[in-house]
């Protein structure tokens, strides 16, 4: 592990005291947990006094079925690709999405170029039915695309933000397509009717088919 590394935890841990839930370094890098009542002013301090001036990334995560995707598990549960044969029909909000503590955060990627060190920082929203959390356009102003991207693609809302609408999809698109129980055809399709001389929104017209890819494996005894 590297001493300087744990040189910036120790930093952080002074700098930030009880603004902070938790740190924990793993491959080389650290990241940072912070309450979202004090994000803003620690993370206003991260920028002041550890140095950190440049956010090089922000996004959105959606922790819904975590660990439960094949790729993800020894267990293989058969859920990897469980997007792609479920019930388009399905409401996208089920009961455990709705109940799922902690199933959304906001990531914040830093950098110090004075230091040379990189910084992960997360904030989880209290809220999973509406997930707000505070705007750091007013700590660092290129914020501003990536909060109206996680917006966008996940639903999570960023108070203060100057100006917080769509940014990837249509201003008519329905739901946020990154969050883990949005269908993969989505809920409508849109075409230009040439009668009508504009755009106009019908329900999905894409049948049902199932995306698991097939698997043969010979069989052990046929080798024998």
């Amino acid at each position: 592990m590297k001493q300087s590394v744990l040189e910036l935890q120790k930093r952080v841990q002074d700098a930030l005291g009880n603004r902070m839930v938790s740190a924990k370094v793993a491959l080389d890098e650290l990241t940072v947990e912070l309450k979202p009542s004090a994000a803003i002013e620690a993370l206003t301090i991260v920028r002041d006094q550890l140095g950190f001036e440049l956010l090089v990334d922000l996004c959105g995560v959606d922790y819904l079925s975590y660990g439960q995707a094949n790729w993800e598990t020894m267990r293989a549960p058969n859920t990897g690709f469980s997007r792609g044969v479920f019930d388009f029909a399905e409401d996208e909000q089920s009961d455990e999405a709705v109940m799922m503590p902690r199933r959304f955060a906001v990531v914040y990627h830093l950098l110090s170029i004075k230091h040379n060190l990189r910084l992960r920082v997360k904030v989880y929203p209290e809220s999973t039915q509406m997930p707000i959390v505070d705007s750091v356009i007013p700590v660092w102003n290129s914020a501003n695309w990536f909060e109206r991207e996680a917006f966008d693609l996940y639903g999570i809302l960023f108070k203060g933000h100057p100006d917080l609408r769509r940014i990837l999809t249509d201003y008519g698109f329905v739901g946020h397509p990154l969050r883990k129980d949005f269908p993969l055809t989505g809920h409508v399709e849109m075409r230009y009717d040439a009668e009508k001389g504009r755009v106009v929104y019908e329900p999905v017209s894409i049948e049902n088919r199932v995306n698991v890819p097939r698997v043969i494996r010979q069989d052990a005894s046929a080798e024998a």
